[in-house]
This record gives C-alpha cells, structure tokens and sequence, in this order.
C-alpha cells in the first residue's frame, strides 16, 4: 500500500451515496442549513452529535447550535438547543462537542459579533449534554480586530488537547470570506497557546480562496484531516472536501485536488466529521447541498479497512 492508499484508508472518501439523512434543512432554497456537525462517542457507547441551524441572511442566519443523542448513530433525539440570542450574537455557526475526563462535557460555539464580520469562539461546560445554559458561556478564542476565529475542531490526545481554528482576515473589505486554520494547544482546553498556520490556501489551486481543517484523525505517528476549501468568493457556503495529511498536527499537507462533492455534481459537501468506532469503523458526519440549495445533515458509516 502506498502512501496515498495509506491516508485515504485512515480518512476514507465520503460518499453521499452510502449516506443517510439525519436533519432536513429547516426550510427550501437556497440560505437554509442544517449541519456543520461535530460528532462525540459517550462512555455507553451512545453517540451525541452538535449542529447548526441556520435560515438566509435577514431571515435570523445561524439561529440555534442542536445537541441530540443516538443509540445507533442514525435516528436522533435532541437534547438540548442554544439560541443565539442568549449569546448575545448574531449568528452562530459550527459547534464542537467534547466529552471531558473524569466525567462532564463542553460545547464550543462559534459566535457572530453583531453588525461587523468579526467572529469568537465560547465555551460552555455541563455535567451532561442537557445541561448546557448559555448564561455560563465564556469567551475563550475572542480574536481581534484583525481577524475572526471560528468553526474550532477539537481533540483531546496524548495527554494534551489539540485545536484548529479557522480564520479570517480582516484587512480587506468585502473579502472577509477569506479562511486558513491555525493549530494552537492547551492543557486544560480553555487557555490556549496558538501556535502557526496548520493548513493554508494555495494560489493556483482548488482551494485558493480557503482552507478550513474540519475533521481529525490520529493513526500512528500520522495526522490525517478533512478539510473545506473553496476556489472563490462565489464558493463561499459551498465548500468541497479535500484531504491534508502530516507528521504533526500543526503542519499539514493538502492532497491535489477535492475528494468529496455533492451527489448532484455542484454545491457543497462539507464540515466532515469522523468519529472512530469502538469497531474500528468510521461514522461520518457532513453537510450536503441538496438540488434546491438548502444544506442538509447527513451520515455514512464505513467499515473498518480489512
């Protein structure tokens, strides 16, 4: 097996195909959304997973982040719903949900600072997934005037915790779609050390105008990554998925080209999120264009390799 057969077995191509429908978008056309998942194995082997709900610009945009629970993976209940209006934002996007040690769970919220382009990342913790209040958030990755940080993709790993922050400058007018991830760690998930640019665009390429880590996986001495990337403006929310790989966390190299499209040949598929399996398998989680333009949330599970 070479090297590419080898990464593509640790982070296997989606499939939309092989997929199931989880969410339905909460309405029809374009600008309703439901995704940007972030997926967590518990200790009875459920399997709880956190989402975006959104409507179009000037009709609420990123309204609420979802937390539901599963016994097979497929069939949801929910659990628990953040507003963003008790976060005192204007919109939210990607969450990420990770089980603490020694018991607990926190959520991290991307969250929108009304009327600029700036983004945060809060926190919130709970003894369980139908706890979280929102009134106990606090603000972890604030960013600054330069740049919006959102969309955090979270690990915990070897005794430390791992985080990929997607950015966004804010130089140039009007181009605040423009994205890259940076790698940053912590000992306790809260206080941060951001380190240097993980994953960057490549002029020339697919992914010239972004590239944004959105799934993680650890086997070896490899880093293996999901990643969103987009060509142009005009792609922005309708990402394509592609491949990076490393030695290290902070340092990862994009594959030639997207591995993942929608089923219809144009829109996104994004926001990938693996789970490892108590098996072996992968539980994939993603965000798929459907044929009217409103995103969907979906699933696949894939096998492990034999």
């Amino acid at each position: 097996m070479n090297m590419l057969q080898t990464e593509l077995a640790a982070a296997p191509v989606p499939h939309e195909d092989n997929s199931a429908l989880i969410v339905a978008a909460p309405g029809d056309g374009q600008g309703y959304w439901a995704g940007s998942p972030s997926a967590a194995l518990a200790d009875d082997g459920s399997v709880y997973l956190a989402y975006r709900l959104r409507r179009p610009v000037g009709a609420g945009r990123g309204y609420a982040n979802v937390v539901a629970r599963s016994e097979d993976g497929e069939r949801f209940e929910t659990v628990a719903e953040l507003a963003r209006e008790d976060l005192d934002c204007a919109s939210l996007e990607r969450p990420a949900l990770v089980p603490l040690a020694g018991g607990g769970w926190r959520l991290y919220l991307s969250c929108a600072t009304p009327d600029s382009k700036h983004w945060r990342v809060d926190a919130v913790d709970a003894p369980d997934p139908w706890s979280f209040d929102p009134a106990s958030a606090r603000t972890i990755l604030p960013g600054d005037a330069a740049t919006a940080v959102k969309d955090p993709v979270v690990m915990r790993a070897g005794g430390s915790w791992h985080l990929w922050l997607c950015c966004h400058p804010l130089d140039v007018p009007g181009a605040s779609d423009r994205m890259y991830t940076r790698y940053a760690t912590s000992d306790d998930g809260l206080v941060w050390d951001v380190h240097g640019v993980a994953l960057a665009p490549r002029a020339g390429e697919w992914d010239e105008r972004g590239a944004r880590v959105a799934s993680v996986l650890r086997v070896g001495t490899r880093w293996s990554a999901y990643y969103d990337g987009r060509r142009s403006a005009e792609e922005n929310g309708e990402e394509r998925t592609g491949l990076a790989t490393g030695s290290t966390p902070g340092r990862l190299t994009a594959g030639t080209g997207p591995i993942a499209v929608s089923a219809h040949g144009r829109g996104s598929l994004r926001y990938v999120s693996a789970l490892p399996m108590p098996d072996g398998g992968l539980r994939l989680y993603y965000e798929t264009t459907r044929l009217d333009g409103a995103h969907e949330l979906r699933t696949e599970y894939v096998p492990a390799a034999r």
